[in-house]
């Protein structure tokens, strides 16, 4: 059938892999079949196509078209903080002082609320901080289970590998020397039936000899 494999190698009781020479020869093998390999099957195509944007901002997208473009990153803009006043021009003109006063509160409003946001953080950010990492903490806990669950997967695969191929070669030491048995006793026989052969050639010269 297609899709069984033929096993080819006992790795678990064959010898020989650590004599000289034969790691470079089946490395020289395997790269001279993937110069000669040519997939004929896409082995990805049950899956969605990747979409590398679909999570892509407007900001990072612009990012990553200046981090192509190799362009230096702009400087961190400290206007927004100025409390600039009106101009020369504009000294004496209330619109513009206007102007700079509703900038003023605007500033002032801004600070007030970094300063809120620092104290809820201070009062509550740690608790919420704890909570993040108990979270986190469940979460390795669970994978280290599970890594633990598939090593043991592992293990047991290697453990059955190991006894069925133990087994085989057992087995095909025993078929091996039964072979080398059976090939020894067909030797035997052929030089018995040779030397037969010779006998009876011997015994009907001496025959036809005394007729």
């Amino acid at each position: 059938m297609s899709h069984d494999v033929i096993v080819d190698a006992l790795p678990y009781i064959d010898t020989g892999y650590d004599e000289p020479g034969v790691r470079e020869a089946a490395i020289a093998m395997v790269e001279d079949e993937k110069k000669r390999y040519r997939p004929t099957k896409n082995y990805l195509e049950h899956l969605l196509p990747l979409n590398l944007s679909a999570f892509e901002t407007e900001v990072m997208r612009v990012e990553f078209e200046r981090v192509a473009a190799r362009q230096p990153m702009d400087t961190l803009s400290m206007k927004r903080y100025e409390l600039p006043p009106p101009p020369p021009g504009k000294m004496t003109d209330v619109a513009a002082w206007s102007e700079c006063v509703d900038n003023s509160m605007a500033q002032l409003e801004h600070q007030a609320t970094r300063i809120m946001n620092l104290q809820l953080m201070e009062e509550y950010g740690s608790e919420a901080w704890k909570s993040h990492n108990n979270m986190l903490q469940n979460m390795l806990t669970k994978q280290q289970a599970l890594l633990q669950d598939i090593k043991k997967e592992i293990q047991e695969l290697n453990w059955s590998r190991k006894n069925m191929q133990t087994k085989a070669g057992e087995e095909l030491r025993h078929l091996e020397s039964s072979w080398v048995s059976l090939v020894s006793r067909n030797y035997e026989i052929e030089q018995a039936c040779v030397m037969l052969e010779a006998q009876i050639a011997k015994l009907e010269m001496e025959m036809s000899n005394q007729d």
